[in-house]
């Protein structure tokens, strides 16, 4: 929650998760210099998934005003978190007025679409369109009350109104286990639906992605090339 501490300067804490110790440092370098006479900022990282979830889920934990998540990073698979969009649930559900920004290299419509959908970030950044300014003005948006997409992003949206292809959190989980190569009937043990519903929304996947006789190899390959599965 955003305070004013003693020097009258808001006071707001910051989570930052991405596995690159590097990409954290230029976000806090950027974070660090933003408005510095109105704004104290508290900042927390984790590197990965397990990390992530120690952190928002500890009661000592402040309550984050913003968190930048990275998609795509080394899964928790013991408590179902697989990648950032988990952890933005998660954060909702332990902090629900925590601002997320979610940054991907993904630039695929049909991943970009489920993540507005399923998550509606505070803010969504291609990679590709992160520079240090434009870090900055993605906060400000942000930290200001507004949605901040990037470039790539708007222009996907303009672009292909019409794609209606989704996917849903279980569909994801299958895909993540056959990539793993889990077994049809250890899946319930993962995912909270019956062997048969697995194999039907398997052959449903199989159908959204034009695969007619293709293999789970198959599967794999084109949800990996739909930005589906990291």
């Amino acid at each position: 929650m955003l305070d004013k501490t003693e020097n009258a300067k808001i006071k707001s804490n910051i989570f930052i998760v991405d596995d690159h110790p590097f990409i954290i440092q230029g976000y806090k370098n950027a974070i660090t210099r933003y408005n510095p006479e109105t704004f104290e900022f508290f900042i927390s990282q984790a590197k990965d998934c397990e990390s992530a979830y120690n952190v928002i889920t500890s009661p000592d934990s402040p309550k984050f005003d913003i968190a930048f998540l990275d998609i795509s990073m080394p899964s928790y698979e013991e408590k179902n978190i697989f990648s950032g969009e988990d952890l933005a649930k998660l954060i909702s559900e332990y902090m629900p007025n925590c601002k997320i920004i979610l940054l991907t290299m993904y630039t695929e419509l049909l991943k970009i679409k489920t993540i507005i959908k399923t998550i509606n970030p505070s803010g969504l950044v291609i990679k590709n369109d992160l520079t240090f300014d434009e870090l900055l003005f993605a906060f400000n948006k942000v930290i200001t009350g507004e949605k901040y997409y990037s470039e790539s992003v708007l222009k996907m949206l303009s672009q292909s109104e019409g794609n209606s292809i989704e996917i849903d959190q279980f569909d994801e989980q299958i895909l993540f286990h056959i990539s793993k190569g889990t077994k049809l009937n250890e899946m319930p043990q993962y995912i909270p639906i019956s062997v048969g519903a697995i194999e039907r929304r398997k052959l449903n996947l199989k159908e959204l992605l034009d695969i007619k006789e293709g293999s789970d190899t198959d599967l794999v390959y084109e949800a990996k090339n739909k930005g589906l599965l990291f």
